[in-house]
């Protein structure tokens, strides 16, 4: 829970129409938001009977050369002040200049309403003083094959083979996990390997749409179908003909959006609101997520797409996985304009090992991207990571510490080496059984779910690999 008493941002920007804009989202939030158009007024206010209220300030315009001073003078007044800067979409070399001068964080416009208040709740949130940088580790993000994604724990492995065998068929793919996971990844993994790579993967985000705007997003309307519609509008569905739709958040759909949603599905047919006639589409959907359906979830639109479920594990869950993670995200960050190539220790590692990621890779991109704006040297070690080293250690949030790994398990996973895991996590020899369902889930992930070609690296018949699986109790789809 955050801290008790009024919470009241300062909102620093010249534009009165900008003003407005973020005012009234934070407002819906119970933020009370203080508004000034130049320096000079926020100093006052924040000098004021009200001062010590504000909670976090917003500059919702940037300069590289005013912006630092003004960053500079916030804090004169309130020297731990989180302040988060708002500028221009894809600048990643403004960021950095941002947060070297002192940012707490950076968000690019135009923001969307639930990255802004995110934001301000996690700088607000006096467990976590230091935030993490929002968008950022998004910007690093390159489209990975299967091949290509990180991790060798044999829970992320698992899911890599079904996300192998999905791609190959044309079957509906449902993807759940926790926010930050990376399920967008592996939908456009899965869409890279499978036959329709040749067309577009068309995305539509359910979340910050009503649900009118979904119907005329998802299936398109016609003019006049309703008040406000001027224009004809082609729906996603029609969009991604004979490529691939991605649904990001599905249980956002109402019943309605659901049960019209399967008829499309089985049908192939498409009426835009407002039309007496439809179109003739070929798509193949995958729905993300962040948990289970629910179970008030139309019946047939459940049963379709839970037929290949891919499930992605939370960063804690696979915490074996973070050194090469973390290399893989240092990797990207380098090749940004502005920023150098870093290495980091093993101290650094075991820290963020023992952190839970309640914001999975995401989390770990960002906070990453902070140290190695924020780092003198060449190489990252513990000292950079002082909030995450701290709430490991003393948050009672669950989430907020990873299952401890065996000291085997552990120097291992810092050497880079051994992707099956030897020990348990009191130091002792894991049984043959849970060392070859291990090992064989790897193969099944690393050769994409073909499983003569899996049969053949392991030495052994296809037949034989399947009564393994049998007998070990592994899904066939994993």
């Amino acid at each position: 829970m955050h801290d008790q008493g009024p919470r009241s941002l300062l909102l620093l920007d010249p534009d009165a129409d900008e003003r407005r804009l973020v005012s009234r989202v934070a407002q819906k939030a119970d933020w009370m938001v203080v508004s000034a158009a130049d320096l000079d007024t926020a100093g006052s206010l924040l000098q004021g009977p009200h001062g010590r209220e504000v909670r976090a300030a917003i500059l919702s315009s940037w300069d590289n050369e005013e912006g630092p001073r003004t960053i500079a003078a916030l804090r004169e007044h309130s020297a731990g002040l989180p302040i988060i800067v708002l500028a221009e979409k894809g600048s990643i070399p403004l960021a950095v200049e941002a947060m070297r001068a002192g940012a707490s964080d950076y968000l690019s416009k135009p923001v969307e309403p639930e990255r802004l208040l995110d934001a301000l709740n996690t700088h607000a949130d006096r467990r976590r003083p230091d935030g993490e940088l929002a968008p950022l580790s998004e910007k690093l993000e390159s489209d990975l094959t299967l091949d290509q994604l990180i991790g060798a724990a044999p829970i992320f492995r698992s899911a890599l083979a079904v996300a192998a065998k999905a791609a190959r068929n044309r079957l509906p793919v449902l993807i759940c996990g926790e926010p930050g996971t990376g399920k967008e990844s592996f939908a456009r993994a899965i869409h890279q390997a499978s036959l329709r790579n040749r067309f577009d993967l068309v995305c539509l985000d359910t979340k910050p749409l009503s649900q009118q705007a979904l119907s005329s997003a998802l299936f398109g309307h016609v003019a006049g179908a309703f008040p406000g519609a001027f224009n004809e509008q082609v729906g996603k569905m029609v969009e991604a003909h004979e490529g691939t739709l991605l649904l990001k958040d599905i249980t956002n759909l109402d019943k309605g959006h659901q049960a019209e949603l399967d008829r499309v599905l089985a049908t192939g047919e498409v009426r835009p609101v407002g039309c007496n006639g439809s179109n003739s589409v070929d798509v193949r959907l995958i729905a993300t997520a962040n948990g289970p359906l629910p179970a008030n979830f139309d019946k047939g639109l459940k049963e379709r797409i839970e037929t290949t479920t891919v499930i992605l594990p939370p960063l804690r869950e696979r915490s074996s996985d973070i050194p090469a993670l973390a290399r893989h995200f240092l990797a990207r960050i380098a090749e940004q304009p502005g920023m150098r190539p870093l290495s980091i220790g093993n101290d650094a590692l075991a820290v963020l090992m023992r952190y839970g990621w309640p914001g999975n890779l995401r989390q770990l991109g960002n906070v990453l991207f902070r140290a190695a704006v924020q780092c003198e040297g060449t190489n990252l070690t513990a000292d950079d990571f002082p909030h995450i080293a701290t709430q490991s250690r003393f948050s009672g949030r669950k989430s907020d510490i990873a299952p401890k790994l065996s000291k085997a398990s552990s120097d291992q996973a810092l050497a880079g080496a051994g992707p099956v895991e030897i020990f348990d996590e009191d130091g002792h020899i894991r049984t043959l059984s849970d060392i070859e369902a291990d090992l064989i889930r790897l193969a099944i992930g690393h050769y994409r779910g073909r499983m003569t070609e899996v049969a053949r690296r392991l030495g052994i018949g296809r037949s034989t690999l399947y009564r393994k699986l049998g007998d070990l109790g592994i899904d066939t789809a994993a």
